[in-house]
C-alpha cells in the first residue's frame, strides 16, 4: 500500500497538540492538588469539583460525540431500509442528558458523591456494589475498544496504513495524557477535540455536496433511484423494536460513570444541570454533519467515482461509509481534516472511559473493600495502575476481537437492564435494600441473556412476541430490552419489601441476616437525637482517611 504521507503527518501534527494539551492540563491539576492536599484523588476523578462551565459543556458533550456517534449515524442514514428513521442516536442522547439534569444530577452532586457506585455502596453495602461494578467497568472497557478498532479501520481506509499502528499510537497518547492529569487532562483535551470535530466536519460537507457524482439530497431523501430512500421508514411489525431501542438509548445512557464524573466535578448542582441541558442539545446538533454525510452516501452514483462498484454497501462496507465519502468524495486536504474529528471523536471517549473505569475500581473496590486504610497518594497510584491496565485491555481487545461492537452493545444492554433500575432504586426507592438488588441483578441478568444475541447468532431461550428471522438469526421485535428493565426495577422493589417483612417479623431469624438489613431497620426507627448520631456517623464514613496524610 502507498501511505498517504502528508495525512499521516497531519495525524502526527495533531495527536501531539492533543498531548500538549493534556500535559498543560496535568499542571492545572497539580496545581489543585496543592490546594487540597487532602482530596488528591478527588482532584484526579472530579476535578476537585472546580471545573468551569464552558469545560463542563465541552467535556460532557464529547463524552458522548465519539467515533461511534459520527461514524454510526452515517452508517445507519446510508443502511438500506434504515436510513434516519431509524438514526435514535442524536434524539436519544439529548433526552438522556436532559433527564439526566433532570431528575439524577440534583441528587448525585448535593451528597458530593465521588463515584457513580458511592450510592450503591453505602445503600447496598460492598458485596452489591461489587456486582454492580462488573457491568459498569465492562461496558467503559469494551466501549473504549470497539471505537479503538474503528479508529484503526478508519484510517486505514484514508492513510493506508496498517490499523494495529493508529489503534496503539492513540491508545498511547490517551494513556499519557490521563495518566499525567485526570479529569483536568481528560477535560480540556476533550474541550480542544470538540471544537475540531466541529470545524473539520463542517468544512467537509459542502465538498462532499458539490461532487458531481452526488445528486442532490433533497431528491433522494424520498425517491428510490439509487437505494431505498435516506428517510428511512418503520413498519407496523418493528414499531415495538424501534420503541425498546429508543427507551435503551435515552434511559440506559444515564447510569454511566462518563456522565456522573462531569456531573459531579461541577462546582454546583445549578452548573451541573445547566451543563447537562445545553450538552444534551449539543449533541442533537452535532449529528447532522453525519446525517447529511449518510445522506450523500445514499445520493452518490459510485460507479463516477475511484471507488467504483459495487456499491459500499454491496461490499459489506457500509460501517466504514463516513471515511469512505471522505476519501473518494472531497479533496485530499479535506479528507485529512476529516480523519482529525474522527480521531478527536474517538480520544474524547476513550479517554473519558479509562479514566471512569479506573476511578471506580480505586475508590470503590480498592480503598473501600480491598485497603481501607490506603492514603490518598496510594489511591492516585491505583487509579493511573489501572488506567494502564484498562487501556492495555482495550487495545488488546481492538487488534484481536473483532466481535468488540458486539460486545459493548450486549454489556451496554446488561447496564440498561440492570444498572438502571437498581440506580432509580437507590435514589428514589428509600425502601429498598440489598436483598431486593440482588433479586434484580438475579433477574435482569438472567432475562437478558435468555433472550439471546443476534450479533454473536446466540438463538433465545425465550422467544418473545413477534419474534423473526431475518439474516439467518432470530430477532426479538417485542421490546424485551425494556421488559426486562421493568421486571428488574419491580424485581428489587418486591424483594425488599419481602425481606423486610420477614426479618421484621421474625419469621426468619437475624442471624441469616447476611445483608444485615435488621440494622438499617433499627437506624431508621431511632428518636431523632439518636438519628442525629447516625448521620454523623455515616457522614464520617464517608469523609476520607486522614491518617497517612
Amino acid at each position: 500500500m502507498a501511505v498517504n504521507v502528508p495525512g499521516l503527518v497531519a495525524v502526527i501534527v495533531f495527536y501531539v497538540l492533543i498531548l500538549a494539551t493534556g500535559i498543560w492540563a496535568s499542571r492545572k491539576s497539580k496545581h489543585e492538588e496543592k490546594k487540597c492536599p487532602g482530596n488528591k484523588s478527588e482532584v484526579a476523578m472530579v476535578g476537585g469539583r472546580n471545573i468551569g462551565t464552558l469545560v463542563g459543556i465541552f467535556t460532557t458533550t464529547a463524552t458522548w460525540v465519539g467515533g461511534g456517534f459520527i461514524n454510526g449515524i452515517a452508517e445507519i442514514v446510508y443502511i438500506p431500509h434504515r436510513g434516519l428513521s431509524w438514526t435514535q442516536a442524536p434524539i436519544c442522547y439529548c433526552f438522556s442528558l436532559i433527564f439526566g439534569g433532570l431528575f439524577f444530577a440534583k441528587p448525585m452532586r448535593t451528597k458530593q458523591y465521588v463515584t457513580m457506585m458511592d450510592p450503591f455502596q453505602r445503600k447496598f453495602g460492598n458485596t452489591m456494589s461489587s456486582l454492580l461494578f462488573i457491568p459498569a467497568v465492562l461496558g467503559d472497557i469494551f466501549w473504549s475498544a470497539s471505537i479503538l478498532a474503528a479508529l484503526g479501520a478508519t484510517i486505514t481506509v484514508i492513510l493506508d496504513i496498517e490499523a494495529y499502528w493508529s489503534i496503539i499510537l492513540s491508545a498511547c497518547v490517551i494513556i499519557i495524557y490521563t495518566l499525567l492529569g485526570g479529569l483536568y487532562s481528560v477535560a480540556y483535551t476533550d474541550a480542544m477535540q470538540i471544537v475540531f470535530i466541529i470545524v473539520s466536519l463542517w468544512l467537509c460537507v459542502p465538498f462532499t455536496i458539490i461532487n458531481p457524482a452526488v445528486a442532490d439530497i433533497k431528491y433522494t431523501m424520498v425517491n428510490e433511484l439509487y437505494q431505498s430512500p435516506w428517510i428511512g421508514k418503520i413498519e407496523v411489525n418493528q414499531i415495538g423494536r424501534w420503541i425498546d431501542d429508543l427507551l435503551y438509548m435515552t434511559l440506559g445512557g444515564i447510569p454511566w460513570q462518563v456522565y456522573f464524573q462531569r456531573v459531579l466535578a461541577a462546582s454546583s448542582v445549578s452548573q451541573a444541570q445547566r451543563t447537562s441541558y445545553i450538552a444534551g442539545i449539543s449533541c442533537f446538533t452535532l449529528s447532522f454533519p453525519s446525517i447529511i454525510i449518510g445522506a450523500v452516501a445514499v445520493s452518490t452514483d459510485w460507479n463516477q467515482t475511484s471507488y467504483g462498484l459495487p456499491t459500499p454497501s454491496e461490499r459489506h462496507k457500509s460501517n466504514m461509509i463516513l471515511p469512505i465519502v471522505l476519501q473518494y468524495l472531497c479533496p485530499v486536504y479535506i479528507s485529512i481534516l476529516g480523519i482529525g474529528a474522527i480521531s478527536a471523536a474517538v480520544m474524547s471517549s476513550a479517554d473519558s472511559s479509562l479514566l471512569s473505569a479506573s476511578s471506580m475500581f480505586a475508590r470503590n473496590i480498592y480503598k473501600t473493600i480491598i485497603r481501607k486504610k490506603a492514603a490518598e497518594k496510594e489511591v492516585i497510584w491505583v487509579m493511573r495502575t489501572t488506567i494502564v491496565l484498562f487501556g492495555a485491555a482495550a487495545t488488546t481487545l481492538a487488534l484481536l476481537t473483532d466481535s468488540i461492537f458486539g460486545l459493548w452493545f450486549l454489556s451496554s444492554e446488561l447496564v440498561y437492564a440492570i444498572l438502571f433500575p437498581q440506580f432509580v432504586c437507590v435514589l428514589f426507592i428509600p425502601n429498598t435494600n440489598a436483598y431486593g438488588s440482588a433479586a434484580g441483578y438475579a433477574i435482569g441478568l438472567t432475562l437478558r441473556l435468555l433472550a439471546g444475541e443476534p450479533f454473536f447468532q446466540i438463538p433465545p431461550v425465550i422467544q418473545y412476541p413477534g419474534i423473526s428471522f431475518e439474516n439467518d438469526t432470530y430477532v426479538q421485535l417485542f421490546p424485551f430490552k425494556t421488559f426486562t428493565m421493568v421486571l428488574s426495577l419491580l424485581s428489587i422493589v418486591v424483594f425488599s419489601d419481602l425481606a423486610s417483612f420477614v426479618f421484621k417479623r421474625k419469621l426468619l431469624p437475624v442471624r441469616f441476616d447476611v445483608f444485615k438489613i435488621t440494622h438499617e431497620t433499627q437506624e431508621v426507627s431511632a428518636t431523632p437525637v439518636e438519628q442525629i448520631a447516625i448521620n454523623d456517623r455515616n457522614n464520617h464514613k464517608l469523609e476520607p482517611d486522614k491518617s497517612h496524610m
